[in-house]
């Protein structure tokens, strides 16, 4: 139908966890989500050469911790660690509190959705045949051990006077597969006649951790009882690490007469 969604987006909660960590109320929800922009736009521009993938933030109480995905570590870090410490600096400086910056390397950047349609975008600008660049990066991917991907370009390829798309497709890539371990990224290659749009999705197989599953939430005993919660009924919830739940008065004779049940079954 046309619609699209973002593949990561589209995961998130279930296979994909969020890049930013922090809760706030609905007032300082707006101001922290455009620092959280602001602190990502001024990592990315202050090391263009650097590859970063993603920048994860978790906010605690009073210290922000800042991890950076990258497949060039020691751009980041600098000599003797120079370079990562004007980046603290100045992070501190913008922010205005404490900042703990750490460093993810990417083994891999060939099996990074992101770093391989910058790839392309950046052969495009040095008028590189789009073709040629495209599927040079799909044997890569596809060497590297990634099970389908999926490169699309977009625009006014060689010049032409009208834009168009061009994809190129290796493998199996189930977008809409929600177990489905798919890396997608965006990249754009501005050239003398214009901007060509890159995009990128890149397969690795199912994922099923046991965490992921441990983290579902628990099945609703009383999904079938249709039994409304008073304020008088409930009891006083205690500490969330407890892992108790309140439950009301007419709940707890639900769960008696089922078990009675089962009782009198087993008997007979």
């Amino acid at each position: 139908m046309g619609q699209k969604v973002n593949p990561h987006g589209f995961r998130l909660g279930v296979i994909y966890d969020w890049e930013s960590k922090w809760f706030a109320e609905k007032k300082e929800y707006r101001d922290l989500l455009g620092k959280d922009r602001d602190l990502r736009r001024f990592i990315t521009d202050g090391l263009p050469d650097a590859s970063i993938s993603r920048i994860e933030i978790d906010r605690n109480a009073n210290l922000i911790t800042v991890t950076i995905h990258t497949s060039r570590p020691g751009v980041v870090i600098g000599r003797q660690g120079t370079r990562v410490e004007e980046l603290r600096t100045d992070l501190e400086k913008l922010t205005g509190g404490r900042i703990r910056v750490n460093i993810q390397e990417i083994r891999t950047p060939e099996l990074d959705a992101l770093l391989v349609a910058r790839s392309v975008a950046e052969q495009l600008t040095r008028r590189v045949a789009f073709r040629r660049a495209v599927k040079q990066a799909v044997q890569r991917t596809m060497q590297r051990g990634a099970q389908g991907i999926r490169i699309s370009v977009s625009g006014r390829l060689g010049g032409a006077e009208m834009s168009r798309s061009e994809t190129e497709t290796q493998g199996r890539v189930p977008r809409h597969t929600l177990r489905a371990d798919i890396d997608y990224g965006l990249a754009e290659a501005h050239t003398t006649f214009g901007r060509i749009g890159v995009k990128a999705w890149i397969y690795k197989g199912d994922l099923m951790p046991e965490d992921v599953e441990a983290q579902q939430p628990l099945v609703d005993l009383f999904e079938d009882e249709d039994v409304p919660v008073s304020e008088d009924e409930a009891v006083a919830v205690t500490e969330p690490d407890s892992g108790q739940v309140t439950i009301s008065v007419e709940q707890q004779e639900a769960v008696a007469r089922a078990n009675a049940d089962t009782d009198g079954e087993g008997d007979a």
